[in-house]
C-alpha cells in the first residue's frame, strides 16, 4: 500500500530532516527530547515510576502493580537512536504503555552512547542492568528473575537481538525477545535495498544515518562479521521465541526480515509482522499514528502471554 495518509500528513509538515553527522548530533539529540510529548504523547499512569542506579548503570523501572506470588515478570526494554541518540526520557510514553498493557515490569536502560562511548559499551552497561535485575533489583522491587524478555527498537533491536544470544550462551537465556525493525546487517548496502516506493529524500538520510551511527558505535578496526555486531553471523539455534516487526517503507526492513526467516529456520517459534504503509521510526509515534498503538497493543500482548 502506498504511504499511510497519517505518515504523509506528518512528513509534509515536518521540517527537512536533519542528517546525523558529528556536527548536528547535539542538536539532534537535543531535537529528540524537545519532540518527544509531540510524538509520544505523556504516556498512561502506572503504579510506581522510580530511577534506579542498577549496577552503575541508570534504568528507568516501571511497575504496573500486578505480581503474583514470585514477583513480577520484567521487560528489558533498549531504546532505538542509532547507539548515538535517545535517553530514558524520549522512550518514556512507550514504557508506559508496555507496563500498562502487558502486566510486566519495564526496566528501561540507559545505555552508555557512542561515539562518546563505541562498542562494547553499550553491552557492559546492558549485561550490568540485567545481573542487577536478576539479583539485588529483583529482590528489592518484587520482580521475577526467572521470567525476562529484552525488547528493543531500531538499533536497540540490534543490542536486544544480541543480548537475547549473549546471555543464551552463558546458560541464561530470557524468555521472549521482541525486536522492532532492528539494525541487523552491518554491511548492507541500504542505498540500493529492496524498498519500493520509499520517498527518495527518505531513503538518502535513512543511508546517511545508517553509515554515521554504524561508523560511530564500531569504528574502523572493529571487525563487523563478529556476532555482536552482525546478529546474523550467530548461531541462533535455541533462542527465546521472537516477535520481529517491520515496517514497510524502511530500509531496515530487509534486513529486519531476513533475521526474522534466519531464525524461524534456526527453530526458533517466530512471529514477522510488517506494518504496512509505515516508515521507521512509527512505533514511538503513539499520538500521531494508529499503527504505533497497534504495535505497542501486539507487542503487549506478545510479552503477558510469553510471560504467564
Amino acid at each position: 500500500m502506498p504511504l499511510h495518509p497519517q505518515v504523509q500528513t506528518v512528513l509534509a509538515a515536518a521540517p527537512p530532516r536533519e542528517a546525523v553527522t558529528g556536527e548536528s548530533l547535539p542538536r539532534l539529540r537535543a531535537l529528540l527530547r524537545a519532540q518527544a510529548g509531540a510524538v509520544s504523547g505523556p504516556g498512561t499512569e502506572v503504579a510506581t515510576v522510580t530511577d534506579v542506579d542498577a549496577g552503575g548503570v541508570p534504568v528507568r523501572l516501571y511497575l504496573p502493580g500486578e505480581s503474583g506470588e514470585s514477583g513480577a515478570p520484567v521487560v528489558v526494554y533498549l531504546h532505538g537512536g542509532g547507539w548515538v541518540n535517545g535517553d530514558l526520557d524520549t522512550y518514556d510514553a512507550v514504557c508506559r504503555y508496555l507496563a500498562a498493557l502487558s502486566g510486566a515490569a519495564v526496566a528501561a536502560v540507559g545505555y552508555r552512547l557512542a561515539p562518546e562511548h563505541p562498542y562494547p559499551a553499550a553491552f557492559e552497561d546492558i549485561d550490568n542492568a540485567v545481573l542487577w535485575l536478576r539479583g539485588k533489583g529483583a529482590a528489592e522491587h518484587g520482580l521475577d528473575p526467572h521470567r525476562v524478555a529484552v525488547v528493543g527498537d531500531s538499533a536497540g533491536g540490534h543490542l536486544a537481538a544480541v543480548t537475547a544470544r549473549r546471555w543464551r550462551d552463558v546458560g541464561a537465556g530470557f524468555t521472549s525477545q521482541v525486536l522492532v525493525y532492528p539494525v541487523i546487517d552491518p554491511t548492507a548496502d541500504r542505498s540500493a535495498a529492496a524498498v519500493p516506493g520509499l520517498p527518495e529524500e527518505l531513503r538518502a538520510v535513512q543511508v546517511a544515518d545508517g553509515r554515521f551511527c554504524w561508523d560511530s558505535f564500531a569504528p574502523e578496526g572493529f571487525d563487523r562479521t563478529h556476532p555482536d555486531l552482525s546478529p546474523l553471523a550467530a548461531d541462533l539455534a535455541g533462542l527465546p521465541p521472537a516477535l520481529v516487526i517491520t515496517a514497510e517503507y524502511d530500509l531496515l526492513r530487509p534486513e529486519g526480515e531476513a533475521y526474522a526467516h534466519a531464525l524461524a529456520e534456526a527453530g526458533v517459534p517466530t512471529v514477522s509482522v510488517c506494518y504496512q504503509g509505515q516508515a521507521h521510526d512509527f512505533f514511538r509515534g503513539l499520538v500521531l499514528f494508529d499503527a504505533a498503538r497497534a504495535a505497542i497493543a501486539q507487542v503487549a500482548a506478545t510479552l503477558r502471554a510469553e510471560l504467564a
